[in-house]
C-alpha cells in the first residue's frame, strides 16, 4: 500500500468530468495521442496522454472521462499537457481503462 493521506490532502485534487472532443497521434511519439478535453471551462484543454496501445483516436472522441485538472501543466515530447486522465492500468500494463461516472453528468461536475 502506498502513504497514507489526510482528507486535506486528498481535498487538493480537483477532479472534473470531462468528454473528449477530439484526439489525435503526437508527432513523433510512438504512445502520445493529443486530446482535447471539455472540462466545462470556456475552452477544451489540451491533454497528452500514453493511451495509444489501449484505445483508438476514434474510440476515445466522445468518451466521457474524469480529469485531473488541477495538475501542474507539463510538456510532452514538446506538447504542453494540462490536466491527466484517470485510468486503471494493470500491473503488466497489459490493460488501461478509462475512468468514468455511472451515469452521465455535465462536463465540469466535480469529484467528491
Amino acid at each position: 500500500m502506498k502513504d497514507i493521506i489526510e482528507y486535506a490532502d486528498f481535498a487538493k485534487l480537483d477532479i472534473r468530468a470531462g468528454i473528449v472532443v477530439s484526439c489525435e497521434k503526437v508527432e513523433n511519439a510512438e504512445k502520445l495521442y493529443r486530446l482535447m478535453v471539455n472540462v466545462g471551462e470556456e475552452n477544451p484543454r489540451q491533454i497528452v496522454s500514453s493511451l495509444v496501445d489501449y484505445y483508438t483516436a476514434e474510440e476515445l472522441v466522445g468518451k466521457r472521462i474524469l480529469v485531473l485538472v488541477n495538475l501542474k501543466p507539463a510538456k510532452m515530447r514538446g506538447v504542453l499537457s494540462e490536466g491527466m486522465l484517470l485510468c486503471c492500468e494493470s500491473e503488466d500494463s497489459s490493460t488501461c481503462v478509462l475512468l468514468t461516472s455511472e451515469t452521465p453528468v455535465e462536463p465540469g461536475t466535480p469529484v467528491t
